[in-house]
């Protein structure tokens, strides 16, 4: 058993962003500033965006996204309850209520078959997410919206460098929302994006996102710039710092590089573990979806099987754990937790696909600096695990 441990993520820093963090703090300028804008336009141009506007999180992108379409108490906001808890927090934060509908076994992302039933006059937007970077099938879902008059939020926070159909996500479609927390794709240490089609929402977020002022603090302090300023709206402070920004403008050059790693030790698990009876595994190209994508892989979440594995999740990630592995539970269903359950009538057994993924996934580690290595010590490990 290796002395050091392997974590199930781990973010890839150069030294090149660590002197441009340093260099932000030497020059004094430390908060919103010359490089996010400079982030911002390498942003706009990597995914080929309308607008980019970086935020302190993809939460925050969330929150701001929805808020951004005026939404009234008796609003409903359609999405998978297969999600991190803060794509439906924030339509609590923004005055609507989430509506949570199953997830695709296969894929783990939003059922599309179950959207449409969940359709109400009350019904204003959909958030499908984009699981582990895997993209939804997003034809029929904007047809959907355009039938029933819905504002798609692509909850995007897995999926930078994502595809479909030969376009990258935040190039097409009303507004996708990306994350760059440090186990993600790419990182700015805590931080996020919105892109958007469009300018009303894109003007709404620019003003929502620093206190409803007219004009950001970058405008207002340089020689050029003029102190006064408008509040136009009761906004919040959302605002991604230079500091951050630094990181994002040597993390974005690297990214098409990083979710090549990725990929290819994404594929070396699929055929490691494909005669594995103890897993079932992520579906993916291989396993004939029915549309184009190119999948980024944010994670790795195979699905244990207990009965062929003689152990369920909780214990198999404990005796990683004892083996210096990490692993992570990448998600429990958000209709399972009891704010929902209480709030919202939730129960076991609303969403049977979600519940046996919720129940069996397990993050196995997948990162850029991760070396083929380090992953046969997973897998030797894991065959020690199993008594294979």
């Amino acid at each position: 058993m290796s002395n050091t441990f392997l974590p199930f993520s781990k973010p890839t820093i150069s030294e090149e962003a660590i002197n441009e963090v340093a260099d932000s703090l030497r020059s004094g300028w430390i908060t919103t500033g010359p490089k996010v804008q400079k982030f911002t336009e390498q942003l706009k141009t990597y995914l080929n965006a309308h607008e980019a506007l970086p935020l302190s999180s993809a939460t925050a992108g969330l929150h701001l996204s929805l808020t951004a379409l005026n939404l009234q108490p008796s609003d409903e906001v359609i999405t998978t309850t297969m999600t991190f808890v803060s794509t439906v927090n924030t339509i609590i934060h923004a005055g609507a209520k989430p509506v949570l509908v199953d997830a695709d076994i296969d894929t783990y992302n939003i059922n599309l078959n179950a959207i449409e039933k969940a359709i109400t006059k009350n019904t204003k937007a959909i958030i499908p997410v984009h699981f582990a970077g895997l993209p939804v099938d997003l034809d029929p879902l904007y047809a959907l919206a355009e039938k029933h008059h819905l504002h798609i939020i692509e909850d995007a926070a897995h999926a930078i460098g994502a595809e479909y159909k030969g376009k990258k996500i935040g190039s097409f479609g009303h507004t996708q929302v990306f994350s760059f927390h440090p186990n993600k794709n790419m990182t700015t240490g805590e931080g996020g994006c919105v892109t958007t089609q469009s300018d009303k929402i894109a003007e709404n977020i620019k003003l929502l996102r620093f206190h409803g002022m007219d004009r950001e603090a970058w405008n207002r302090y340089g020689k050029s710039g003029n102190q006064d300023y408008e509040i136009v709206m009761p906004g919040y402070k959302y605002n991604l710092m230079d500091i951050q920004a630094a990181i994002g403008i040597h993390q974005l050059p690297e990214l098409d590089n990083f979710n090549e790693k990725r990929r290819v030790l994404a594929e070396r698990y699929l055929e490691l573990l494909k005669d594995w009876p103890e897993w079932t595994l992520p579906k993916t190209n291989r396993n004939d979806l029915t549309y184009e994508h190119k999948h980024v892989w944010h994670i790795f979440t195979p699905l244990i099987n207990p009965e062929q594995a003689g152990l369920n999740r909780a214990e198999f990630m404990e005796k990683m754990k004892a083996c210096n592995i990490g692993t992570g539970l990448h998600y429990r269903a958000v209709h399972l937790y009891p704010y929902y359950q209480k709030e919202y009538g939730y129960r076991l057994g609303d969403f049977p696909n979600a519940e046996t993924i919720s129940e069996r996934i397990v993050s196995l580690p997948l990162f850029p600096l991760m070396t083929f290595d380090e992953q046969d010590h997973v897998i030797h490990t894991m065959k020690k695990i199993f008594n294979k």
